[in-house]
């Protein structure tokens, strides 16, 4: 049998992939990025059958996947999200200062802190770690892989033109992007780190 809020929720991200793809703004840009869609859809579709992933970690590799498919669309950075606030009356034109666009910003921060229960779980399940220690393993593999993504995205400005490599970092002129990055990374996984060690220490004490 088959999770069908699992499924309702994969099939969520399928179509959404599917919309934003329609009339690709940067086609070629667009494919690269989503590569990583279909690598992150692979454990989403496994575990609709297997049922094993907590609905935690099913619902946070969604949601970063479809923060994902929004920045492939518009390649990080152009994403009108100032835009979208604006259209929906959250904010007035003269909220934004800041020329730059933030989202890719937002999406590492997200990287740290959505996926943060599924490499709790992968660390549980997979290296049989105990539960503090799960955590800890998970907060790193986090750091670990953040920096294996920007050693990517460096990797493709020695391949690509200087024009479609930065099309794809989505640097904007910022020269500490990839610090940048991996720190705000670093902050979402630190913060789920707190919650989760918090949770080891009362069951603990119980």
């Amino acid at each position: 049998m088959i999770d069908k809020t699992k499924l309702m929720l994969v099939l969520l991200v399928v179509i959404v992939t599917v919309i934003t793809c329609i009339h690709p703004i940067y086609p070629n840009e667009q494919t690269l990025q989503h590569i990583g869609t279909v690598l992150l859809l692979i454990p989403l579709t496994m575990d609709i059958f297997r049922k094993q992933l907590p609905m935690s970690a099913f619902v946070g590799i969604v949601a970063f996947t479809l923060l994902h498919v929004i920045g492939a669309r518009y390649i990080y950075s152009y994403v009108p999200y100032k835009e979208w606030a604006v259209s929906l009356g959250l904010v007035d034109k003269g909220f934004f200062h800041d020329p730059r666009n933030h989202y890719d910003r937002l999406v590492h921060f997200s990287f740290g802190a959505l996926m943060f229960p599924y490499f709790v779980y992968l660390c549980r399940k997979w290296v049989k770690q105990q539960s503090f220690v799960a955590v800890v393993m998970a907060w790193m593999m986090i750091q670990t892989g953040s920096l294996i993504y920007e050693l990517f995205e460096w990797l493709l400005t020695i391949v690509m033109t200087a024009e479609e490599a930065d099309y794809y970092n989505g640097q904007q002129g910022d020269m500490w992007d990839a610090q940048k990055d991996m720190a705000l990374a670093l902050v979402g996984s630190t913060g789920m780190f707190l919650v989760y060690a918090v949770r080891c220490l009362i069951r603990r004490s119980r």
